[in-house]
């Protein structure tokens, strides 16, 4: 009898020990994720370091030139990606990333967080991460000394009292160049933009080959020998001066022209690039670029503006940044159609 029992005691204890659950692991094996970006692409490592925390998985970077560059190497290489996660393709790239279905359709639940006049993709491939506004800068010391009241539009360039005041960049070789040319034809219309520089080459307006050589070389406000109060950069390049001031400015030296359709609006977007060997961990990642800890890192990383409207401004884009109400916008695909066509068209009419 005690052996009876003994055994219906054994037998007991095993079943017990059967049923109990295996504990759950905390995180899932680590990842190394690549995420492919253009080269002006900046975020903290503390940044990255919380994605860490949260999911067990490292974020690699890879750096892929600048946002056409690194479209062009995700379309030749989208039989074997280069990375897992794509950010930084934009509006005037978009169309050709996702002709050549570059992307993973993917859902992320913060895309509640997100305007929908940025999301530009039905099929939710390309998400908008941030935006940021190409538009005309001055130096509001020039025009104050001067006693010439700063340009209101576009059209005020063309006019004599704007003569040998402005540079452009060349929109062949730059992306804030294509930009505001962008901007001329939203304005102006195809039938007209080439007449309105055909006025500003008879102005006299400096072109050159890119941002660095036109805001740092040419505009008076950040060059001693710089010639040009009116400069073609950014609605954020206000704070910009203030932020990298040497010493404390209560007010930014210079302030963008932000009236209806006198800037052109960058949106950004992240996607999923096809063929990735980590979809879910990618949709993590794509979650955590979109997720408020994130996106308020954007700003002071690269100066535009996060596209979560949950995320908030630093004190310094508050301050010294106004943000477009009616930007100049055209539809992506007809960028991509016409692109080309319109930067020869513009390269015959002002540079040649």
């Amino acid at each position: 009898m005690k052996r009876f029992v003994a055994l219906l005691l054994l037998v007991g204890l095993m079943a017990c020990q059967t049923a109990a659950p295996t504990p759950a692991p905390h995180t899932a094996v680590p990842i190394t994720l690549r995420l492919m970006v253009h080269d002006s692409f900046e975020i903290s490592e503390a940044t990255l370091a919380q994605f860490t925390a949260e999911t067990g998985h490292h974020v690699e970077i890879f750096k892929a030139g600048d946002a056409g560059e690194m479209v062009n190497k995700a379309v030749l290489s989208s039989e074997a990606p280069l990375a897992d996660v794509l950010f930084g393709v934009d509006n005037t790239f978009l169309s050709r990333a996702l002709e050549n279905e570059i992307f993973l359709p993917y859902n992320s639940p913060e895309l509640i967080n997100i305007p929908d006049a940025l999301e530009l993709d039905p099929e939710h491939r390309a998400l908008p991460v941030d935006y940021g506004d190409v538009c005309l800068n001055y130096d509001k010391a020039w025009f104050t000394e001067n006693g010439l009241q700063p340009p209101q539009t576009l059209a005020d360039l063309a006019t004599p009292a704007y003569a040998k005041l402005t540079v452009v960049e060349n929109p062949a070789t730059s992306s804030p160049g294509l930009a505001f040319l962008l901007a001329t034809i939203a304005t102006f219309g195809e039938d007209g933009y080439l007449a309105y520089w055909q006025q500003l080459v008879a102005n006299e307006v400096l072109v050159v080959s890119d941002w660095s050589s036109a805001y740092y070389g040419e505009f008076t406000a950040a060059s001693e020998s710089g010639t040009r109060p009116i400069v073609v950069s950014y609605a954020s390049s206000p704070p910009a001066e203030v932020y990298f001031a040497e010493s404390a400015l209560e007010e930014a030296p210079t302030a963008a022209v932000t009236s209806p359709g006198s800037c052109f609006r960058q949106i950004e977007f992240v996607g999923v690039l096809r063929g990735t060997a980590h979809e879910e961990a990618a949709h993590q990642l794509v979650d955590f670029i979109l997720s408020k800890t994130f996106q308020e890192d954007i700003p002071l990383n690269m100066f535009v503006y996060p596209a979560n409207e949950t995320a908030a401004l630093p004190p310094v884009f508050v301050e010294h940044s106004v943000i477009p109400a009616e930007p100049a916008t055209l539809d992506y695909t007809q960028i991509s159609t016409n692109r080309e066509a319109w930067v020869q068209a513009w390269t015959e009419v002002v540079v040649r």
